[in-house]
């Protein structure tokens, strides 16, 4: 009977680099990881800046791509547990050249959002909490930033024994923050009332619909992440079901608690992408101590002393956010470096350590690079820094699970006999949904308004101006042009790789179909 080596585990190389893998992922380290994963502090302002509708959109998009996301990616974990998981998927269903642009795609957002949103929200917080507020030097924004995308990295190198603690602590972060800043949004409408918000407010539009569908669906991202880690899951049959179905519903609290709360605490017109949640939450803790003046909120007393743990979580959160995914895409990298898809070079796993070192330096490299070009561009103007990226992020990754999504249809045609422990329902009808869905997102991430008011007051960015249309456009498509470029470059470079791959599987077709029960006979 001949052997089915479609799978990277069963070649050489992956059998090498895969046998430096430890199982150290359980079940409650998956549901924290995903928690990570899956609520970014850094997008909860941008969403509420929308006012009430933006709680309604997201109840909607809860229930028509959050959940079936959730079901697809419980089966797509289920039968295909093997490292790399969204690369590896793509691959098999659609073949190696567009596993390559994919990869490249899906792994490169995050060393930009990285040294992008997530650096620019933990440089706004200890600006606020720490530094005095005020605008920021671009010596002091560095000074911070760096650090930042480095101690990211170094946390991704280590091993996923150590690794894994750091994301529980993140998850954990996230209940004790937003846990908090409830609690004291609550203190906050008893002594000093809310913002009325009428049910007026809550009724969904299309424009708020165009505004808001990139931001919630980037929030909504990330189910199959820990599969790229698949073969150091102790077990991925029982806990990747488990895990998806809990993180769902923490992720949807996490997120529409504080929106909620910041509606309360501020009007909308004075939520910004960037500084909302930060302003929110020193506006509640002057319950705490502290009062609002002409220059903004300063807090004293308990409010200072609150206020600093507050700050110290939130960099935490957006750190563990980069953390995770640095984790996750790298893996993947790493996996489509051996498998033929990317420069064998960072096909590497690291004995001692368990992770794909080479590709983690990269990403710290790419991170620090999109950092100061991103900065550069927006000439330090921080609202249009934060907007040039989240936009260049946001529509990368979502590009990215247009190939994603789809594998799962192929996977069933193509592979009908792998045992699914898990089976996705209408799984047809609900992923032509979740590509619909997308594709829109996509094309209102690049051109915001278009259809409806091409770049116009309701669609524009933060810190944009309504003459820069065509220099925004540009710095969303260029850039996705130029990473579909390198996933061809790197599919170019892993040549060689492939077709040693082949010509090994070719002998171990043959050496099977030479085999007896005693063995393979030998001529």
């Amino acid at each position: 009977m001949a052997l089915d080596y479609d799978t990277p585990s069963q070649i050489a190389p992956a059998a090498t680099e895969s046998s430096k893998l430890k199982r150290h992922f359980g079940r409650f380290d998956i549901l924290f990881f995903l928690i990570c994963t899956i609520v970014g502090v850094d997008t909860i302002a941008a969403v509420a800046a929308s006012g009430g509708e933006a709680f309604t959109w997201m109840v909607i998009l809860a229930v028509l791509f959050f959940v079936p996301q959730a079901l697809l990616f419980s089966e797509l974990g289920t039968a295909f547990p093997q490292e790399g998981g969204p690369y590896l998927w793509t691959r098999m269903a659609f073949g190696h050249l567009v596993g390559a642009i994919n990869n490249v795609l899906y792994w490169i957002t995050n060393p930009v959002w990285l040294g992008g949103t997530l650096a620019a929200v933990a440089a706004l917080a200890i600006q606020e909490f720490f530094l005095g507020g005020g605008d920021q030097s671009t010596p002091v924004f560095y000074l911070i930033t760096i650090p930042f995308i480095w101690v990211a990295v170094l946390a991704a190198v280590l091993s996923f024994r150590i690794g894994k603690w750091i994301t529980t602590v993140g998850a954990f972060a996230r209940f004790v923050l937003i846990g908090g800043f409830v609690v004291s949004v609550i203190i906050f409408g008893v002594q000093n009332g809310v913002q009325g918000l009428g049910a007026g407010s809550f009724v969904p539009t299309a424009g708020g619909f165009v505004a808001l569908v990139g931001v919630l669906l980037f929030n909504y991202v990330g189910f199959e992440l820990p599969n790229s880690a698949g073969e150091e899951m102790k077990d991925s049959t029982r806990d990747v079901p488990f895990a998806i179905a809990r993180s769902a519903l923490f992720s949807f609290l996490l997120y529409a608690v504080p929106i909620l709360g910041i509606l309360l605490v501020l009007p909308v017109s004075q939520v910004g992408g960037l500084e909302g949640f930060v302003d929110a939450i020193k506006s509640v803790f002057t319950v705490y101590g502290g009062q609002t003046t002409s220059d903004g909120v300063v807090l004293s007393g308990m409010g200072a002393t609150l206020g600093g743990v507050a700050g110290a979580l939130v960099v935490l959160c957006v750190l563990t956010s980069g953390v995770t995914w640095i984790m996750g895409s790298d893996r993947a990298l790493a996996v489509s470096g051996y498998d033929g898809a990317a420069p064998r070079f960072l096909g590497v796993i690291n004995a001692k350590l368990g992770t794909p070192v080479r590709v983690n330096i990269f990403s710290g490299i790419v991170s620090t690079i999109v950092l100061v070009l991103a900065n550069t561009i927006a000439d330090g103007s921080a609202s249009k820094f934060f907007f040039a990226v989240l936009g260049v992020t946001i529509s990368t990754t979502l590009i990215s699970y247009l190939l994603i999504f789809p594998s799962l249809w192929k996977l069933r045609k193509s592979h009908p006999d792998t045992p699914r422990p898990y089976r996705m329902p209408f799984h047809k009808p609900l992923t032509v949904l979740l590509m619909v869905i997308l594709a829109f997102a996509v094309i209102q991430l690049m051109a915001p308004g278009f259809g409806f008011d091409w770049f116009g007051e309701g669609f524009r960015p933060d810190g944009w101006g309504p003459s820069e249309g065509g220099l925004y456009l540009l710095t969303e498509l260029l850039p996705v042009v130029a990473f579909i470029v390198l996933g061809i470059v790197f599919w170019a470079l892993g040549t060689k790789t492939r077709r040693e791959n082949a010509t090994l599987q070719h002998e171990l077709d043959d050496l099977s179909a030479r085999s007896t029960p005693e063995g393979p006979k030998f001529h």
